[in-house]
């Protein structure tokens, strides 16, 4: 965990000001709290100049391997598909994967959310983890994309859900990392195509287009669910579940 900084002021950034996708160096964490609320699951929070990272965190603390998960632009920590993410992170503890789910300190930033999504990734390699999945919905599809791309020595693999193609350039520097991209064929947020476009960028990504799903996945979310409990830990192991 991050080590506690009492009483030190958090600063924000001027409002023109950027930052790099650095993971926790670039948060300059100045304080922290963490509670366990049951047995395998912890409530971090991670107070940095620009504003409050808050993650939840399933499954053993030293995990060898991770997943990290990442919202749509306005957040969300339970994820699309009838929270999906929750449901994930509660298989997955059993199995001894630790699952991050991240809450961003400003949503629709993508270069501030990109940065939260590398720092749960430097939070699961520090207590011991090796190998990371990434997953994005919507707008976060491009987060994972660009989280990986950073931490690529430790990215096992992508998945991408109802995507949005702006932002997902990176892909084209993660050839040999395992991509899954899902969407939705009635999806009338991001179209389908937006998917189609990553994969140009990544032509090894396995791209699933499921009819009559929309953006939230909501109607298939049991068959993603299951898709996802397969991949990702095949992925993690290094293999692949085709």
């Amino acid at each position: 965990m991050v080590a506690d900084k009492p009483g030190e002021q958090v600063e924000g950034l001027d409002p023109g000001e950027t930052e790099p996708a650095e993971g926790l160096e670039a948060l300059e964490v100045r304080y922290s709290e963490h509670v366990e609320l049951r047995p395998g699951l912890w409530h971090l929070e991670l107070f940095g100049r620009s504003g409050l990272l808050t993650v939840l965190w399933h499954g053993p603390l030293d995990a060898p391997t991770a997943v990290v998960t990442c919202g749509g632009a306005v957040g969300s920590l339970l994820g699309p598909a009838r929270a999906l993410f929750h449901r994930l992170g509660e298989a997955w503890a059993d199995m001894g994967i630790a699952t991050l789910r991240v809450g961003y300190r400003r949503p629709g930033d993508l270069d501030r959310c990109t940065t939260d999504a590398v720092a749960a990734v430097d939070l699961a390699l520090m207590q011991g983890a090796d190998r990371v999945v990434i997953i994005g919905h919507s707008f976060g599809g491009a987060v994972a994309v660009r989280a990986a791309a950073v931490r690529r020595a430790s990215a096992a693999g992508v998945v991408a859900l109802s995507t949005q193609a702006g932002g997902t350039e990176p892909a084209e520097e993660l050839d040999g990392c395992p991509m899954l991209l899902v969407h939705g064929g009635s999806d009338q947020v991001l179209s389908p195509a937006a998917s189609e476009l990553v994969r140009m960028l990544a032509p090894h990504a396995e791209l699933l287009i499921l009819p009559n799903a929309g953006h939230g996945l909501q109607e298939v979310a049991d068959e993603v669910f299951d898709r996802l409990c397969t991949w990702v830990p095949a992925a993690l192991a290094g293999v692949s579940d085709r």
